[in-house]
């Protein structure tokens, strides 16, 4: 007798969409963005910055995360009927996990850009600010489009995101951010050249400036050594 093998796919990559439908086609890569934001953005973004901040901005998304799985455990809630074709009647669907993870990404980031974070300008600093919230709303958008998802699951998602993104800031602004130079002051962090950059003005243009000025100096050492040469 010939053993019947059944297989599961990884549920946050595997995004299905109707075929010859541009729109779901967009709307299925959109759907990735918590995968984008969290291995492309998050990960890259701590091995060459090495910012508290965003260390513990990501470690909120992890939390948050952790919580929306055990909601999914005790409520229980189906998904949508079109879960048969997407192969996720399995999984549960309330709160919807990646309106969630949006919407907490998309409150942390404003409040961390309206209250912590210095700009060069006003403008760049509303830019970045509302800068997350359109690709929050499509994530939202695609989750239902895509059949998997109701409306209330992705509302409710959202709603619990934007709950938990703001507690978790002034958690860690209120709470945590104080300690943050006793914390760049450890051996691991020496070590490491883990820091917090937030109390800078124009961050990357202190960098920048800094960059400049460190090339000129070598510029004139390199014109000194010819010149005695």
């Amino acid at each position: 007798m010939t053993e019947t093998i059944i297989l599961r796919a990884v549920a946050l990559t595997h995004v299905r969409y109707r075929k010859g439908d541009d729109l779901g086609h967009a709307l299925a890569w959109a759907s990735l963005l918590p995968v984008f934001i969290g291995l492309g953005g998050f990960v890259t973004h701590f091995i060459f910055r090495r910012e508290l901040q965003a260390f513990c901005f990501g470690l909120g998304l992890i939390v948050s995360e952790m919580i929306n799985q055990v909601i999914k455990e005790l409520v229980q809630e189906v998904r949508p009927a079109t879960c048969e074709a997407l192969e996720m009647c399995d999984s549960h669907g309330w709160p919807s996990s990646h309106s969630q993870y949006m919407c907490f990404f998309a409150v942390y980031a404003t409040l961390l850009s309206v209250r912590r974070l210095q700009f060069a300008d006003e403008l760049r600093k509303v830019f970045t600010a509302l800068l997350p919230w359109p690709f929050a709303l499509t994530v939202m958008y695609s989750r239902v489009y895509l059949g998997y998802h109701t409306t209330s699951q992705v509302i409710a998602g959202g709603c619990l995101g934007l709950i938990l993104g703001s507690l978790w800031y002034f958690f860690i602004n209120v709470i945590v951010a104080p300690w943050f130079p006793a914390l760049e002051n450890t051996f691991l962090c020496r070590y490491l050249r883990i820091k917090d950059s937030s109390h800078i003005p124009d961050v990357i243009g202190f960098e920048y400036k800094n960059s400049r000025a460190a090339q000129t100096d070598l510029d004139s050492q390199n014109e000194g050594k010819i010149s005695k040469d």
